[in-house]
This record gives structure tokens, sequence and C-alpha cells, in this order.
């Protein structure tokens, strides 16, 4: 059985990049800065063209939601191997207030439109890190979900996946369809080749709008105030452990 996989891929500020607060405290900044794929999603693309040329899966679906640029987010995944992509339009200005819930339904319609039988999203993206979107979205479909994953192997109508959790790994299965969430050990994702761009850049992009899904993206949320962390203070040095354990005592921690 070939599947027809949906792949999630959130363009964000480049890991790279030194983030800083806007100044009216509303948000970061964002113009001029580098953007680029979120690292996890990047290795749920990875993992999915890696199916289908095990012929697991039959089509890779890349999904964005964003303004113009998340298009080139989306030509990255095809560049990398994924057939097609959708862009799903949010202006810059509606993006700072879109919710994993907000894109958690609209990965859920597209997988109910697209008739796919697996999504794979990044286990968390590294701008808002809340580590959500593919809970809720099998919490939506109601489709079972293996979160954290760390290998994926197809056996008969289900998938058996190694997922990462707090005291080490465990091993569960999941009915297809399912929903599953990539770890930073799943895989290391492919660089882009000049032909695949070159290939890429005729691949298909379909555009649409949240209300075109039926979905509401009136945010549920307000931000009050980001502020920077607190700087860290500098470590010092002891010459023994009862020295340790005194400063120790000093500042409450013992």
């Amino acid at each position: 059985m070939s599947l027809k996989v949906l792949v999630g891929c959130k363009r964000v500020i480049d890991y790279a990049v030194k983030i800083r607060v806007r100044p009216d405290k509303l948000g970061v900044v964002t113009d001029g800065i580098k953007h680029s794929m979120n690292p996890f999603d990047e290795i749920a693309i990875e993992e999915a063209v890696r199916l289908k040329e095990k012929n697991i899966v039959k089509e890779v679906i890349a999904v964005s939601c964003g303004p113009t640029q998340a298009q080139e987010t989306i030509r990255t995944a095809l560049a990398m191997g994924a057939d097609r992509g959708i862009h799903v339009e949010v202006p810059a200005k509606e993006m700072e207030k879109l919710e994993p819930l907000h894109v958690s339904k609209i990965l859920a319609k597209l997988a109910e439109k697209e008739q796919a039988e697996l999504v794979i999203v990044g286990k968390q993206a590294i701008d808002d890190d809340t580590n959500a979107t593919a809970q809720m979205t099998a919490g939506i479909l109601n489709w079972p979900q293996a979160t954290f994953a760390s290998k994926i192997e197809k056996k008969d109508d289900f998938l058996e996946v190694i997922r990462e959790i707090d005291g080490g790994l465990e091993t569960i299965k999941v009915k297809l369809p399912a929903v599953v969430s990539a770890d930073l050990r799943l895989n290391e994702p492919r660089y882009a080749t000049l032909p695949n761009i070159m290939k890429a850049k005729k691949k298909k992009i379909e555009k649409m709008k949240p209300a075109d899904l039926g979905v509401d993206t009136t945010p549920h949320f307000e931000v009050i105030e980001v502020t920077d962390p607190p700087a860290r203070e500098a470590g010092i040095k002891v010459e023994d452990v009862d020295t340790l354990l005194l400063k120790l005592k000093e500042v409450g921690r013992i």
C-alpha cells in the first residue's frame, strides 16, 4: 500500500540568527532577518522522502502557512524531494498571531481534502517552541499519534515507531492513518542539489487561504509583553567541597 503524506514545513528565523526584541516589546525583529525552514520540519520532509524512496509513500505534499516568502520554504522542501506544495497564505502581521490550533485545523482539513494517510511534522518549531501541532492535529482528525519519533518502520497497515521519552526509548505501534512528529535523531536531512533546486522551480505550489478551508484564525491569546531573558551571572570557583556547601547555603540552594 502506497501512502499519500502531508508534511508541515514552517518558515522560521534561522537558528544561527541572534534574536532581538522589538522596541514595542510585542514580538521579535523579523524585517531583514534571515529565515529558513524549521530544522525539525526538515527532518520530517527528509523522512517522508525516504519513505517514498522505499516505495512506501507514493506522494509527498509540503504545506506551509505564512506570507509570500513561505513559498521559499516550500521550494526547499520540493528541492529535497517533495512532489508538490500547498501554500496557505497568511499575511506577515497575522502570522504573528497564528496559533498551533489554527495550524492544526488547517493541516486536518488538508489531510481530509487530499485524502492523506499520514501527516508528519517536526516535533516543535524553534521560534514558539510549543510542541503542540502534531498532538492537536491528531486530536482533530481522531487519528493515532506517534510523537518524538526517532525511527519509523511500516509493517502491514500500521507503523512501528521508536519514540524518545524522558526515560529513554519507547516502541509503539499505531494504525494508519496517523500523525507523526519528528525528533532530532530520526534522520539527517539531505542538502538540496542544484539540479533538484532547478527541478523544484517547475513543481506545482497550490495557493489558498485559511478561509478556503473553513478555518477561522481569530487569535485566542494576546501578547502583553516580550522581554529578553535575564542576563546570566558569572560563575565562581571554590577550593573545596566545604566552601561549595557554604556558598550554596548562602544563596539558599540547600
